[in-house]
């Protein structure tokens, strides 16, 4: 039997994957660690954090099975964090994440000043807090001798392919993200790294996310007990790779996603994007392209009112006490760490409006499922201006698992839902890849026709859906009516 490992390096933990040559999932392992917040709006991990727990993950994950039967390694991760190495490949500071917000200043100058035609020219897209880019801006400026240091700049799971293997190299759905990529193009953008003040010495080699970076390194194949022929492919953006375990690849195919954040995936086999529009023109890891729009809080939103503002854990009993859809009169906004699209704006914060003397915990409980949807509801309203035309969706991540957040969500947006039978996330979506980088599938799209089925359909209620389009109209006015207040309180 072939086996087949995929990784899942993500914000809060890392999941291990194994896999069959028939896309069954033989086993899995999960290993936490922390995030930091050394002040408000920044965000920040420890990069040897996740390689202790890959390997203290490794033996768990392969206890009763043949480790010389694995082909193959891939990793999915955690998009745009900022992983910076010395000249000895030593991680010079803390990797600074995805949802950081520190870099407002170097986002506004690269928007401001650079310019967003010129950085849709450059790049493909315009610059958001998280990106990789303003990062850099904001290292260059506040830790110059950290800077100078730099020999190597990677992303998060390039570091642990990078010692998986020795192999200093990302993918193109990952450096998509870093605003330092000529996504059209699919090459590094020398006017990018001139403004960064950086090398394409310093850039890793550019892969497609199924291509093979190198066998996995001798010692650790025997550290692990796993076949030192066993290849190690690229990876992907957690985005994407998530993607491909849905089958969302190709013309016109969409997943949206309720993981920690939520994004809205329209995959394509040609590059489309506009100035104007804070929607991602991202390669994809089918070897395409794909537009996306990514909220910085979805599921965080539901954990962060019931574990921290109701004090309990106990979700389920939360989503029993909601009563009748559609005519909610509390609005919550779901912008805890700021929001990426379509706003753009890392000042602004989550609240609550329409709260009276009978306001309900339900009411409230409801309001933050109901305001993520909307967020959602933001981004395919743009991307539909793309002339694409959306009539259905795969549905993935822990929020998918709620049966009244999917009924929320399909009413908001007035779509189909389709859950898939095997909904694994990101780690499942790089076993693919690895799949395809061992040989095992000619293509990505032979690999997900294989393996890719619909196990529930979510409709949505003419009725609901019209009370939802309502309710919408009425949410969509919020935001620009504070967009001011955010900057005087900030």
């Amino acid at each position: 039997m072939e086996l087949y490992l995929g990784i899942d390096l993500g914000t809060s933990s890392v999941k291990l994957m194994l896999c069959d040559g028939e896309g069954q999932i033989k086993n899995t392992v999960t290993k936490e660690y922390a995030v930091s917040y050394p002040r408000p709006g920044w965000s920040e991990q420890n990069a040897e954090d996740w390689w202790c727990a890959v390997c203290e993950a490794m033996p768990e994950l392969l206890d009763g099975f043949d480790g010389q039967a694995v082909k193959g390694i891939g990793v999915a991760g955690q998009m745009h964090g900022l992983v910076v190495l010395d000249k000895d490949d030593c991680v010079i500071r803390p990797t600074i994440l995805w949802n950081d917000g520190r870099t407002d200043k170097e986002t506004a100058y690269l928007n401001e000043v650079i310019g967003k035609g010129t950085l849709f020219e450059y790049t493909g897209n315009i610059a958001f807090a998280g990106f990789t880019a303003p990062k850099l801006l904001w290292m260059r400026k506040n830790e110059p001798e950290n800077f100078a240091r730099i020999c190597k700049i990677m992303l998060p799971k390039d570091y642990i392919n990078y010692l998986l293997t020795g192999a200093h190299g990302t993918d193109y759905s990952d450096a998509a993200g870093m605003l330092l990529l000529d996504v059209r193009n699919k090459r590094w953008s020398h006017e990018m790294l001139d403004i960064c003040g950086i090398t394409e010495e310093q850039m890793p080699r550019l892969y497609e996310s199924f291509e093979t970076v190198g066998a996995i390194r001798a010692e650790l194949a025997d550290q692990f007990g796993i076949s030192r022929n066993a290849v190690v492919v690229a990876g992907a953006g957690d985005n994407a790779a998530a993607a491909i375990g849905t089958a969302t690849v190709g013309e016109g195919k969409c997943n949206i996603s309720l993981g920690t954040s939520g994004t809205v995936f329209v995959s394509s086999n040609r590059f489309s994007g506009d100035a104007a529009q804070a929607i991602h023109s991202f390669c994809h890891a089918d070897g395409g392209y794909h537009l996306m729009g990514c909220i910085l809080s979805a599921a965080s939103c539901n954990k962060w009112f019931c574990d921290e503002i109701l004090n309990t854990k106990d979700y389920r009993s939360e989503e029993q006490a909601v009563g009748e859809l559609g005519k909610n009169e509390v609005f919550f906004l779901p912008y805890l760490m700021g929001e990426r699209s379509p706003i753009n704006d890392v000042n602004a914060t989550g609240m609550f409006i329409g709260l009276r003397p009978n306001t309900s915990r339900a009411e409230m409980y409801q309001a933050v499922l109901e305001g993520v949807a909307f967020a959602i509801k933001d981004n395919l309203e743009i991307i539909k201006q793309f002339g694409i035309d959306i009539k259905s969706s795969c549905l993935c991540g822990g929020g998918a698992k709620s049966k009244l957040w999917r009924q929320i969500l399909a009413n908001v947006l007035d779509i189909e839902l389709n859950l898939p039978t095997t909904e694994q996330g990101p780690g499942y979506g790089s076993a693919i890849l690895t799949m395809v980088g061992a040989g095992r599938f000619e293509s990505v799209r032979q690999a997900t026709d294989k393996f890719f089925a619909i196990k529930e359909t979510v409709k949505p209620d003419r009725e609901l859906a019209r009370l939802y389009a309502d309710r919408y109209e009425k949410y969509r006015k919020i935001y620009p009516a504070v967009k001011e207040l955010y900057q005087e309180i900030k």
